[in-house]
């Protein structure tokens, strides 16, 4: 299926951190409007404060050690992970029975398309993403001395309302990496986790900012013309 670059959606880009309570009720109503033809589908991208969320499938002994940050159980899918200041959450409300019009919607093939375009994305940053058949999210290969292993740069997790998506993608930039230790990210123990910055990517200025959202943007359309 071809798309045309001129998917009728609306973005909003936050500047301040965003209450995860909020966030979620916000998506709650915007959902509820979507479905009733109210409010035109949103990609809506923040951050953040310091967070642990537990998708459907989490288990208890995946958290590892309690913290001052928040614990919050939520209806999307997957496990334990970590939010916080310099990682972008890209909460996709998608009506997916009018993203894959004429087609029938299709659950795993939009998951598919977010891989995708993340991995468009960290691309023009020149860092080959890659997915994963056993995993979920988005990784890259780290290589130390003669060894090399995956790290986790991206995870993935939705929640479908009448078919239309909420929850969606969180894209490491320059957060700190050390509140992934107190839990088992997503469920997975042997592999680590890593973000632009890490990687060598300037992302600390305004610059970076700017030309992100850009990019996010552009990556979104050029995707869809091959779903």
């Amino acid at each position: 299926m071809k798309k045309k670059c001129n998917y009728n959606l609306e973005w909003r880009f936050e500047k301040d951190l965003i209450d995860y309570e909020q966030a979620l009720s916000f998506m709650t109503n915007r959902v509820e409007q979507i479905i009733d033809k109210k409010a035109r589908e949103l990609i809506w991208v923040l951050e953040h404060p310091p967070i642990y969320t537990a998708g459907i499938s989490a288990k208890d002994s995946d958290l590892l050690e309690l913290s001052d940050a928040k614990v919050y159980k939520t209806n999307r899918g997957g496990k334990y992970t970590y939010h916080c200041p310099g990682m972008k959450i890209i909460y996709a409300m998608i009506d997916l029975k009018n993203f894959f019009s004429p087609s029938d919607p299709d659950i795993a093939s939009f998951v598919n398309f977010l891989e995708r375009w993340i991995i468009s994305v960290l691309d023009h940053y020149g860092i080959e993403g890659n997915i994963r058949k056993d995993r979920v999210g988005i990784w890259v290969e780290s290589k130390k001395g003669d060894c090399s292993s995956d790290k986790k740069i991206s995870a993935i997790g939705i929640k479908l309302k009448k078919w239309v998506s909420y929850h969606g993608v969180a894209l490491n930039i320059n957060c700190d990496l050390d509140g992934f230790k107190k839990i088992i990210p997503c469920g997975i123990t042997q592999f680590g986790v890593t973000s632009l910055n890490e990687l060598g990517v300037e992302t600390k200025s305004i610059e970076f900012e700017e030309n992100f959202q850009k990019i996010l943007q552009e990556k979104f359309y050029e995707t869809l013309l091959f779903f």
